[in-house]
């Protein structure tokens, strides 16, 4: 079902007139994600250097639909380093989506 329709019912939806709602950022980006790549258990697919690279990965991944997370390294002396996470089914696509980024950082 689409939010065109209601879950319960399936009747359709009608908007009311009037003035549009801001949706609110977590909704308007919640909305890029594909459902294929939210499912599973999440895996690391890369590692940042800092809390605004991981940001800046995680946007990258969003915009290709793939949902994602950052959380602080385990094992490194530097506490600014960040594992980057997605569910199973978007790890293929998250590493192609970052393949040239990689590439450049490792030239």
């Amino acid at each position: 079902m689409s939010e065109r329709f209601c879950v319960d019912c399936a009747m359709p939806l009608v908007h009311l007139p009037g003035p549009e709602r801001d949706p609110g950022e977590r909704r308007r980006l919640a909305r890029k994600i594909k459902p294929q790549y939210a499912q599973g258990y999440l895996v690391k697919v890369t590692q940042a250097q800092n809390l605004s690279e991981a940001e800046l990965i995680l946007m990258l991944l969003l915009e290709e639909g793939i949902p994602g997370l950052q959380q602080r390294a385990v094992g490194f002396d530097q506490p600014d380093y960040r594992d980057i996470l997605v569910p199973e089914s978007g790890a293929e696509a998250a590493r192609e989506a970052l393949a040239p980024i990689e590439r450049r950082t490792v030239d």
